[in-house]
């Protein structure tokens, strides 16, 4: 692939990974109405909300920094970890 291909699969993957985050925001909303969740709906987004911390470290401390990977990963740290905790 060429500079340009990269870059492109590059956008594309950022925009899905912020879309795929911020679909939380229905199930946060179901589970401030006061939705009961399962083990398992409540142990997925606090994964993901681990994942991303690990993805935007990486993105942030890696020279020179991949602030496309930061970026893209850091609103799942953010809705993840709101997500589960409105599940509790």
């Amino acid at each position: 692939m060429n500079e340009k291909q990269i870059r492109i699969l590059g956008t594309i993957g950022s925009i899905m990974a912020v879309g795929m985050y911020v679909a939380y925001i229905p199930q946060i909303q179901a589970n401030l109405a006061g939705r009961e969740v399962g083990f398992m709906e409540l142990l997925q987004p606090l994964v993901a909300c681990i994942n991303c911390t690990i993805w935007v470290a990486y993105g942030l401390f890696k020279q020179p920094r991949d602030w496309p990977i930061a970026v893209a990963n850091a609103p799942g740290i953010v809705l993840g970890l709101l997500t589960f905790i409105t599940g509790l």
